[in-house]
């Protein structure tokens, strides 16, 4: 396997790194075009009537489209023409955290699933508090369950979903859910 990965023009101390050979990068680019596809089929079903200034809602939907495509070419052309230059160190631990990656999941997955019974508010900010936690750990921090830790972590959480929150659904007049009917929490 690492034979597959390994850059044939690389140098000895850059085979260690698992730079991918020129035929697998040009597999990324490959990957990004397919994508890149996907969502101009996607775009191709929206409706297209121009709204305020010409701009039509899957105006967007293209233009990601189009740049990811170009992405995807310049990405083939870079693998084709000699790989990817100057590829560093890929950085990162040889092995994975998963104690770290189970906080982050966690977050998110709770998320997900109390989003509708405790808020938008409250749903992020415990999807950012477990996150925190994670990342932290992650980056090796001692202490993280002190209750100073959690209370700023907690209000750190808060400081960013209740602007967002009152934002979307305040002035850009989107729904999402609250613990009240208010509008405000």
């Amino acid at each position: 396997m690492s034979e597959i990965l390994s850059n044939t023009h690389a140098t000895p101390e850059l085979a260690e790194l698992s730079i991918p050979s020129p035929r697998w990068q040009a597999a990324v680019g490959v990957g990004v075009l397919v994508v890149a596809g996907i969502m101009a089929a996607g775009a191709v079903s929206i409706p297209g009537d121009a709204g305020y200034g010409g701009v039509g809602p899957n105006f967007m939907p293209w233009l990601c489209a189009a740049v990811l495509g170009l992405c995807g070419l310049l990405l083939i052309w870079e693998a084709l023409s000699g790989g990817f230059r100057n590829a560093g160190d890929p950085g990162g631990a040889k092995h994975a955290q998963l104690i770290p990656f189970a906080w982050v999941s966690a977050g998110l997955l709770l998320n997900a699933v109390l989003i509708t019974h405790v808020g938008f508010i409250v749903g992020c900010t415990l999807c950012y508090a477990l996150a925190v936690q994670g990342l932290r750990r992650a980056g090796g921090q001692t202490g993280l369950l002190a209750p100073k830790s959690l209370a700023i972590d907690v209000f750190t959480g808060l400081a960013i979903s209740a602007p967002v929150f009152w934002v979307f659904t305040q002035f850009l007049a989107i729904n999402l859910p609250g613990m009240t009917n208010t509008g405000w929490l």
